[in-house]
């Protein structure tokens, strides 16, 4: 009898647990929301890198057409994203010391990106209020930045995209 008791206990919490679940990707889009305006981001870090602007704003688009049904257009729309790039810096994060009286050497190195995002909902501002909110990620690596820019900016502008769209459609 309590073998069956507990059986059955364990089914009904294993179906409880399973109906309970929670999308972390699930947006919050209001339903007369169709369009949005992601207006191109401009580099005004005192540190450019020629490639940034565009490639934030375009990954910034990418996450929108991957998460949700809205489309994108230019000018009106029923909500709209703006802003700038305002940090772009590297800063040592580890230093190791040498044995010859030189200055230490950095043994690893912390690339961060900062931008200033304006979200601007025309449609139903309850279920996504506007907002303006400055965002930062950094990464860290090794060895040298040129060879591996590129991919440390894909990886940063991943993660500053993810928080982007969460603040403006899933509630975070």
């Amino acid at each position: 009898m309590l073998k069956k008791l507990l059986s059955f206990i364990i089914v009904v919490c294993a179906m409880v647990y399973s109906s309970c679940s929670i999308r972390l990707d699930a947006a919050s889009i209001p339903p007369g929301m169709k369009t949005i305006n992601v207006e191109f981001f401009e580099n005004t870090a005192p540190l450019v890198v020629s490639n940034l602007s565009q490639t934030f704003t375009e990954a910034l688009k990418e996450r929108i057409r991957s998460q949700s049904p809205l489309s994108i257009v230019r000018g009106e729309a029923d909500a709209v994203i703006q802003g700038s790039i305002t940090g772009f810096s590297y800063a040592p994060v580890s230093v190791q010391a040498t044995n010859n009286n030189t200055a230490p050497l950095a043994t690893a190195t912390r690339l961060t990106i900062t931008v200033s995002v304006k979200y601007t909902n025309n449609k139903d501002k309850k279920v996504s209020p506007d907002f303006e909110q400055s965002f930062s990620r950094y990464t860290d690596f090794t060895g040298d930045v040129n060879s591996q820019e590129q991919n440390l900016i894909r990886i940063i502008n991943q993660q500053l995209t993810e928080d982007i769209f969460n603040k403006a459609f899933a509630n975070w």
